[in-house]
């Protein structure tokens, strides 16, 4: 079918509904005649759908129409001119008189056109007819005019009239005997639609505007609360970027309803065959927002186009240009990693401001795990989100996509890969019945700990907190394992978490089924404690995993550490034990006025589910949390269950009296069968032993013991009965601290002597009063033999009957693990004695004798023995030989530790020395680089705190570097802020020191002189050193200690490497060259300072009088000069490092 030419110039057909951005985005045309562009005036409208002109190329067959429609490069531009007045009058009278002038001045050859004009239009915008029907368009704010609209298989179409519509689809005619009765049943909104085609209309008298059906994006209903039925249209063009949105009116619901449900069946058919991809601009411009937010990854990477829905909210009396003041907004909505974004269009430079669409200013990001609810309607497009912060009210948004289903599937496929371990996921999802059957199966990815790590930077991402800032380890050599157990935070501003890291911590643990135990330890609770969120339930666990209802009275009145931990107590199945040692600080305030404290709540959240069977949660420390009468209550009402099989009772430092702690130990009798732990430490009670008896008596399993710190009566009674300790099998029995008479002494000595000790591991007796014949009982009764270690460790610090403990020690009667710290020894020959002992011990591999304290320092007589004790000991593995320095007390060994030290080069069994608060200074160095270049079997040191210098620093690493087999040696940080201190206090003695002749030179003063300039002035008339001087000399000496830490961790690196059986290249000889010089004392480099720089005459800080160092105290470091310093005049045979000029100090140097 062809198209004629016109004579009054070529007209193009536009083949869209909403108007494109500018008018110099339209197509262009080409004429086949003349490469000229053709120029039009271009006139506002008169109806809302326009009728566009076509080009001559258009009037040939239907193909080349769609050949040059796909491609745009065959049509040159065509300069159009905007004629847009700057008034709504103005646009009225415009639109008015160019409809009069086309009506006077068109030519007779369009009407003979006309017919198959008629018929080219048919055929380009769809020949099936699906619903058809009049509406009335407000034209301006006072004009109304009726107008007919189309909607075919392909494009939505409006004319201008029934009888023009007709026309070209005669097929909608009324049948022949019936007159055609307009029908006024719709409307639509003249704010809406004029701004949609004013931007590419070409002539007013085009009589009709299409619209693709694969452009539009969404079709809903809109609830405003108005006399009439509204429906809203939105519209996007990828092409031009150009978006727009439509209000149609009704009166009859069911018109309304018609022409949606028309609408969204045959736009959905546009797209089925042949889906229009984003383009790769829009992708990318998406893909670059993503990335900002850190949340782009291809593999969870969705886009949808989509309309933010404006409010519901109207007035009673409004006029009909309201609607478009309701602000829709299109966008995109991005699914990413972490969260949900709407993205706002693209800016472009050909864009038309429209009032119905308002510019996103800002984008939105809420994160999945936030997602509360999903509402799909059925009848439309529109759709809600609510997403909620916790502690915030519901954020809902009201948004419409023709792919609204999809948006939802992928949400919950999103938002299920995030929390793989959930089996009920906490949010509302309604969805039209059958779509759940379209969803994707969700991939897990094998992960350790079911995913922990991916659910925990989930839940950070959503609630905006640093995931780095949140620590934890896992362990595996404890009971109970694999164990979770939470770190302090990594921040060095805060020690505690706050409370959206708890809720990100707890909401991942809860459903993980890969712990056994779990252990938040040494981690304050108290910021939930009593915190309420009363803005949402979602987050209630209201079953137990095996979907058994819960019957707690007020759950959501309660506190989120309540519900958060019964949330974790609830939802797994394999959780048998948490620790809550030191989590909650707050004490009970109890008192007579009749209002309870809810006390730490731990209790309130856990025993409940206990006594109920509904936790599998059976072993609970509450180790250092202040019980109240509130806690008691819980825990004795749980523990009189017998039902309740409660392993362990760990209230250790609880604040418990003699009344509730004899009310506890009531209660547990019921868990006899069950009991494997007590541990009563720390408490004010006193026990009476006779009665602790007949309580404690009945436990016959019990395996670890803690009556450490107890407070007990006055009597001849053990703390412990013989018969009742015999049917225990210990292993782990802690008496420290606690009064141990005679009996006590002999009822534990018969216990280690019998079989049922074989297990005990780990027996504490500290400052139990007792005396080394009492040690001496316990070691002859532990061991099966002379010379047949027991796998148990003996921690106690005693000084009386020494001899006894000897001679057990020499005869082997000790077993693998030995502690005796802080023992004050009157005679040091007691303590030689003790050495000599260890020299022929046979069975320790463990041995502490730290913080010991002397009379004096270590004689020759007590050094040669423990060198001794280093040559000839064939079975320790791990010594300690610490001192202590303290305010009050100092314990070392002198300097005769540093010939001992030399017994090491023959030592073939040790591994780990710890020698540290010793005072070894560069003396303790030098030994200790001799040992690393002859020993072999040393894989540890610990020398921290030994007042090493960076001369002392140095040896160390020279050493180290012909050794290849420590793994491990500090890096003397605290060694290294000591030695910088003690230059600060020696420069501030010098500068307060006032100049006299008759005053004699303080040592450190003469040391100083010693290096001044050699032209003879006077040390008592001016100071040797000005502020720069020490700056660069601070300079020189920071950067040669950060030059030895570096070579340290290179050494180390390389050494672990060989352990590791990884190849590691020669570089002996590059150490040998890049070990510094010997000149590395302070004095050297404040000589290379003061020959660098010209002094500085003021020494004192114009604005705060401080010296340089009261500055270096303050800001932690020196700051640069405002000027660089003047070089000074030097020889030529001065060397280069001495004329370098140093301004900047490294922070934290002091």
């Amino acid at each position: 079918m062809s198209k004629p030419t016109e004579t009054g110039g070529k007209r193009r057909k536009s083949a869209g509904f909403f108007p494109r951005a500018t008018i110099s985005a339209l197509t262009p045309i080409r004429d086949d005649t003349s490469s000229n562009p053709v120029l039009k005036k271009k006139s506002r409208p008169a109806s809302f759908f326009i009728p566009s002109a076509k080009s001559d190329a258009e009037s040939k067959t239907s193909k080349q129409i769609d050949e040059h429609c796909e491609s745009p490069k065959h049509r040159p531009r065509t300069l159009l001119k905007n004629g847009r007045p700057s008034s709504i009058f103005g646009s009225l009278r415009t639109r008015r008189l160019s409809e009069e002038e086309e009506q006077l001045t068109s030519p007779l050859s369009k009407e003979s056109s006309m017919e198959d004009e008629r018929e080219w239009e048919a055929f380009y915008h769809g020949s099936v007819v699906l619903h058809h029907g009049e509406v009335q368009t407000t034209g301006g704010m006072f004009r109304k005019r009726k107008e007919y609209l189309v909607l075919t298989d392909t494009y939505l179409l409006r004319f201008k009239s029934y009888a023009r519509a007709v026309e070209v689809y005669p097929s909608i005619a009324a049948p022949l005997g019936r007159s055609y009765t307009p029908k006024h049943t719709s409307t639509i909104s003249s704010a809406s639609g004029q701004d949609l085609y004013s931007a590419h209309s070409h002539s007013s008298a085009e009589d009709h505007l299409s619209v693709p059906l694969h452009h539009i994006i969404a079709a809903y209903k809109v609830e405003d609360g108005r006399p009439y039925f509204s429906i809203e249209i939105a519209q996007l063009d990828e092409e031009t970027n150009h978006a727009a949105s439509v209000n149609l009116q009704f009166s009859d619901p069911r018109d309304a309803a018609l022409w949606l449900s028309s609408i969204r069946g045959a736009a959905t058919k546009a797209r089925l065959p042949d889906p229009i991809p984003f383009p790769q601009r829009t992708v990318e411009y998406v893909a670059r927002i993503l990335e900002q937010e850190r949340d782009y990854d291809p593999a969870h990477f969705r886009i949808f186009k989509a309309i933010q829905r404006a409010s519901n909210k109207t007035t009673a009396r409004s006029s009909s240009d309201d609607l478009a003041k309701l602000g829709s907004t299109i966008c995109y909505l991005v699914i990413g990693v972490h969260k949900v974004h709407l993205i706002p269009l693209r800016k472009s430079s050909n864009r038309i401001s429209s009032p119905t669409l308002n510019e996103m200013g800002n984008r939105m990001a809420f994160g999945i795990l936030t997602l509360s609810s999903v509402n799909v309607k059925g009848s439309d497009d529109a759709f809600e989100l609510g997403f909620r912060f916790p502690l915030r009210k519901l954020y809902t948004l009201n948004l419409a996509s023709s792919a609204s289903t999809e948006i939802a599937l992928w949400l919950r496929h999103e938002a299920v890969y995030l929390r793989p371990e959930w089996l009920e996921q906490p949010f509302l999802f309604q969805v039209p019945r059958g779509s759940e059957d379209l969803s994707e199966p969700i991939s897990i990815r094998d992960e350790d700990h079911h995913c922990l790590d991916r659910t925990l930077i989930a839940h950070c991402a959503a609630y905006d907190i640093n995931t780095s800032n949140i620590r934890y380890t896992i362990h595996y050599d404890v009971e109970d394992a694999p164990q979770f157990m939470l770190l302090p935070p990594a921040s060095l501003h805060r020690t505690a978490y706050s409370p959206l890291e708890w809720l990100a911590v707890l909401r991942t643990l809860r459903y993980n089924e890969s712990f056994r135990s779990i252990s938040f330890g040494g981690n304050n609770l108290d910021v939930l404690h009593g915190l309420r969120d009363g803005h949402g339930i979602e987050h209630i666990a209201w079953e137990c995993r095996s979907g058994v209802t819960l019957d707690l009275q007020d759950r959501g009145q309660k506190s989120l550490l309540v519900q958060e931990i019964q949330g974790i107590a609830l939802k797994s199945k394999k959780l048998r034990r948490m620790d809550f040692s030191n989590c909650i600080i707050r004490k009970p305030q109890d008192d007579d006025t009749g209002v309870r404290d809810p006390g730490c709540e731990v209790v309130e959240a856990l025993f409940p589910l206990c006594r109920r069977l509904l936790t599998n949660v059976d072993w609970i420390v509450l180790n250092g949390i202040v019980l109240g009468e509130t806690d008691l209550d819980y825990l004795v009402d749980a523990a009189v269950e017998r039902a309740c099989h409660l392993r362990a009772l760990e209230i250790s430092r609880c604040g418990l009296t003699d009344r509730s702690l004899q009310l506890i130990l009531n209660a547990m009798l019921s868990q006899d069968n069950t009991l494997e732990s007590i541990d009563i430490s720390g408490n004010l009670a006193r026990l009476s032993p006779s009665t602790f008896q007949s309580q404690i008596g009945h436990f016959g399993f019990i395996r670890k013991l803690n009556l450490s710190r107890v407070h007990r009566n006055s009597g001849p009674e053990p703390l412990v009965a013989p018969e009742t300790i015999l049917t225990w099998r210990l292993e782990q029995l802690d008496l420290s601290e606690t009064a141990v008479n005679e009996q006590t002494v002999d009822s534990v000595s018969a216990y280690l002597a019998s079989t049922m000790s074989d297990t005990l591991r780990e027996i504490r007796l500290n400052q139990c009063g007792l005396t080394g014949k009492d040690v001496a009982i316990f070691l002859r009764s532990m061991s099966r033999g002379p010379g047949q270690a027991r796998n148990l460790h003996l921690e106690n610090r005693l000084e009386k009957d020494h001899d006894e403990l000897v001679a057990a020690i020499a005869g082997g009667f000790t077993p693998t693990h030995l502690t005796m710290r802080m023992v004050e020894y009157q005679k040091e020959d007691h303590f030689r004695e003790l050495i000599l002992a260890m020299k022929n011990n046979t069975t320790l591999k463990y041995l502490d004798i730290s913080k010991a304290s002397l009379p004096f320092d270590a004689s020759d007589e007590t050094c040669e023995a423990l060198q001794q004790m280093f040559m000839e000991n064939e079975t320790l593995e791990e010594v300690d030989i610490s001192g202590e320095h303290a305010h009050l007390e100092v314990a070392k060994f002198g300097i005769g530790l540093n010939h001992a030290l030399t017994g090491l080069k023959k030592n073939k069994t040790l591994k780990v020395l710890r020698i540290e608060y010793q005072k070894l200074g560069l003396q303790g160095a030098n030994t200790l680089s001799s040992v690393l270049e002859d020993n072999s079997t040393l894989r540890e040191i610990y020398c921290e705190n030994n007042d090493i210098n960076l001369q002392a620093m140095t040896v160390l690493v020279d050493g180290l570097a012909r050794n290849k087999f420590i793994l491990y040696l500090p890096r003397m940080d605290s060694d290294r802020a000591s030695s910088l201190m003690r230059l600060e206090k020696e420069y501030q003695s010098i500068r307060s020191t006032e100049p006299t002749p008759n005053v004699k030179q303080s040592s450190v003063r003469r040391t100083l002189a010693t290096v001044r300039s050699a032209k003879g002035t006077s040390a008592t008339t001016q100071p040797a050193y000005t502020e720069q001087d020490i700056r660069d000399a601070l300079m020189m000496m920071s950067e040669k200690w950060d030059r030895q830490a570096s070579r340290l961790e290179q050494i180390l690196l390389r050494n672990i490497n060989i352990a590791r059986g990884v190849p590691v290249p020669s570089d002996h000889e590059e150490e040998q060259q890049d070990r510094p010089s010997s000149g590395n004392s302070f004095t050297t480099m404040l000589k290379m300072a003061a020959q660098s720089t010209t002094p500085t005459l003021e020494d004192r800080d114009p604005m705060t009088g401080g010296t340089l160092i009261e500055r270096l105290s303050l800001n932690n470091g020196l700051t640069p000069p405002s000027s660089p310093p003047r070089r000074r005049e030097t020889d030529d045979t001065t060397p280069p490092a001495a004329r370098a000029e140093l301004q900047v100090l490294i922070p934290g140097v002091l």
